[in-house]
């Protein structure tokens, strides 16, 4: 295994937080790990190497592919279900009653696979169904990596993933695509604005706040300081009264952002 020299250490330890918010100061085994056959396959000999080549202007594909790896994009449909379950049993029947615009407006921000912006798209399509009032629905899930957004825009996943969903879901949402593969519908696919975007952007340029934002399982690689200031770019980004979601073995300092807990891994801007 290639090892990593300090001084190119610190190199992509400094260059990743500085552009993408991510803390990688104690990762330099999971570095060595996870990048090291990348390397020796492009028939770079050193870390050195490889990264002149990565954050050259040349190398900007390769450097989300490397941000990929060093990061855990692992997701599935209904993951943290309870999310889903107070999402649909709270939220949606909170905002139908008090939006007199028609105007609903999520984010999945860091979507991955997509997994997570369908099922919320999915329980919206079903807890809407039947409704005679002109509900506007904008679904927004952003994500760094072109490959993991081209992977949602397909919205093809293994059977085993889609098995995790309520049977209902299963037969309304999803058709088979061969290969034991399903694909989700065409109405609910094009229901959602997928978009690269860094978290790490100064000022969001979103003309039109959001009801809910879904953030889960991606601040665990921040540090306080860079958590804390993209909550309060959070924070401005919602309705009054809206919600945020994080992940389950996330928490926020909520002093220093506005939010206010509403249960573990649930915050309201009221």
């Amino acid at each position: 295994m290639i090892k990593i020299s300090d001084n190119e250490f610190r190199r992509l330890v400094t260059f990743v937080k500085k552009n993408y918010g991510i803390n990688l100061s104690q990762k330099r085994n999971l570095i060595e790990g996870r990048l090291g056959n990348i390397i020796t396959g492009k028939g770079y000999s050193e870390f050195s190497d490889y990264l002149d080549y990565v954050f050259s202007e040349k190398g900007t594909d390769e450097m989300v592919n490397m941000v990929n790896k060093l990061t855990t994009n692992h997701t599935f449909f209904m993951r943290e279900s309870s999310h889903f379950d107070f999402f649909r049993q709270t939220v949606l029947p909170y905002l139908k009653n008090s939006k007199n615009n028609y105007d609903l407006r999520l984010w999945s921000a860091g979507c991955s696979s997509g997994e997570e912006a369908y099922t919320l798209a999915m329980i919206i399509d079903d807890f809407f169904s039947g409704s005679t009032e002109p509900w506007e629905k904008t679904m927004l899930a952003t994500d760094i990596s072109t490959i993991m957004l081209n992977k949602a825009e397909d919205g093809i996943y293994e059977q085993s993933s889609v098995l995790k969903m309520p049977k209902s879901f299963q037969t309304k949402y999803f058709q088979p695509y061969g290969n034991g593969q399903f694909k989700v519908v065409q109405s609910i696919r094009q229901k959602i604005v997928f978009k690269k975007f860094n978290l790490m952007t100064e000022i969001f340029p979103f003309k039109k706040k959001f009801d809910v934002i879904f953030c889960r399982n991606v601040m665990i690689y921040f540090d306080k300081e860079t958590k804390d200031a993209l909550l309060k770019k959070f924070f401005n980004s919602i309705e009054d009264g809206g919600y945020l979601f994080i992940g389950q073995a996330e928490s926020i300092t909520r002093s220093s952002t506005g939010f206010t807990y509403v249960m573990p891994s649930i915050y309201r801007k009221v």
